[in-house]
């Protein structure tokens, strides 16, 4: 009976040891851009919203690029604007997250919404902040290409 005990008390330890080293070697909570696991970050985001189409890039040196057109102009014909050097800023603990670029004071923001009050929430929001803090844009983006 001491025998079997044992025995199985040894076997508890050596699976726990096993389950605790293979814990130990997968918990990289970051990725190659720096933000959380629980975050995944397209290199390459296409939304449309009433009255724009914007493309953001992800570029070799980490930041962003922001292009932008009329809603209703092809995305091959020249951007109407082009912002760089954009970053992307995590927001909170569950997901979501948004680009950010600075266009002489004015900010350009586009949210990315994973969690919603509301299950017919867009996915993406882009939102403009002209230099005296006043937003002037907040519309509803839905993904054209991801």
């Amino acid at each position: 009976m001491i025998k079997k005990l044992l025995l199985g008390t040894l076997c508890i330890a050596q699976f726990s040891l096993i389950a605790a080293h293979d814990l130990k070697q997968t918990t990289n909570f970051t990725d190659d851009n720096g933000t959380g696991y629980f975050q995944n970050v397209p290199k390459t985001v296409i939304i449309k919203t009433k009255k724009f189409k914007v493309r953001i890039d992800k570029q070799p040196n980490g930041n962003y690029l922001y292009q932008s057109w009329g809603a209703n102009t092809k995305i091959t014909a020249k951007p109407s604007m082009i912002i760089s050097n954009g970053e992307l800023i995590p927001d909170g603990s569950g997901g979501n997250y948004y680009f950010e670029f600075n266009n002489n004071g004015t900010l350009y923001q586009v949210w990315r919404n994973y969690l919603t009050d509301s299950p017919k929430k867009a996915p993406y929001t882009l939102v403009v902040i002209d230099a005296n803090g006043e937003t002037v844009v907040r519309q509803d983006a839905q993904i054209v290409k991801n």
